[in-house]
């Protein structure tokens, strides 16, 4: 039987839910594709047998509801649910004003928790179980610098995944899978940053988020279409696992912090465990 896809932040050609929608129509499984103007995404191989486009603000829970029901009146249920709506903001954190800190929190993580919970209920009403992929990032697993808030919003994504996925009932059939993906050549670092605002006098004469990120956009060694055949792949196991690196930048970058995190727990063991009660 098809699965049944339904996948958050399609618009980007170049980006993640773009790139899964044309693999998952391309094996013969269906799509519903949501971006803040649904009617205007266009896929080769779509109709409406194996195709739905929807509007979708991740910001609004009547917006959530509308395009859930939208979905299931197509298909009858939901196999897959794919967070990847989000977006990137740069600079140092001083440099970041109050709006754009809250607008990535509702976004990167207010947002997705709400399609989580939605995709929670239908999955468990419909006793069909699925999959939920929370597409967060190597920087929901280490601090990165010029992207103090953006990290605080994956990890706070990979948090609450871990949590809930030891909430549910096994016999739900509701799993979770964290993509944590490193530099890709989507428009991450482009058209879709955003950028903080310089401070005067600049203390941070240090950095150039912008410069930066220049230099970055394009020449990722990730490749988006391999990305989205990988989160695919994923999708089809039948025990998938709770968190997947994606990309040689990303698995080094882990390797790195496991070994160095690994380091500095054993350097302060003693004092560590100096807090307990006495026994």
């Amino acid at each position: 039987m098809p699965k049944v896809f339904f996948i958050t932040g399609c618009s980007t050609v170049t980006g993640f839910g773009h790139q899964l929608v044309k693999v998952v129509l391309a094996n013969g499984d269906k799509a519903i594709a949501t971006s803040r103007n649904g009617s205007s995404l266009k896929f080769d191989g779509a109709n409406k047998d194996n195709f739905l486009g929807v509007s979708l603000d991740v910001t609004s829970n009547d917006s959530i509801d509308d395009a859930f029901e939208a979905g299931l009146k197509a298909f009858g249920r939901v196999d897959v649910v794919v967070n990847n709506a989000g977006f990137g903001l740069s600079g140092e954190f001083e440099s970041l004003s109050d709006d754009q800190i809250r607008q990535q929190m509702d976004v990167n993580f207010f947002g997705l928790i709400a399609v989580t919970r939605k995709a929670m209920k239908v999955m468990r009403d419909l006793k069909t179980g699925g999959l939920i992929q929370q597409v967060t990032s190597i920087g929901g697993q280490r601090g990165v610098p010029l992207f103090s808030i953006y990290c605080a919003s994956k990890w706070a994504v990979e948090g609450f995944t871990e949590a809930v996925s030891q909430e549910v009932k096994p016999e739900w059939g509701i799993k979770f899978t964290c993509i944590e993906p490193g530099g890709f050549r989507t428009d991450w670092a482009g058209p879709s940053m955003i950028f903080g605002k310089k401070l005067s006098p600049d203390p941070y004469d240090h950095l150039d988020a912008r410069a930066t990120m220049g230099a970055r956009h394009g020449n990722q060694g990730g490749d988006p279409v391999k990305g989205a055949q990988a989160m695919y792949k994923l999708a089809l196991l039948p025990d998938p696992p709770l968190r997947v690196l994606l990309g040689s930048d990303a698995y080094a970058a882990m390797e790195t912090k496991l070994k160095t995190y690994s380091e500095r727990v054993k350097a302060y063991e003693e004092i560590t465990k100096s807090t307990d009660v006495d026994k």
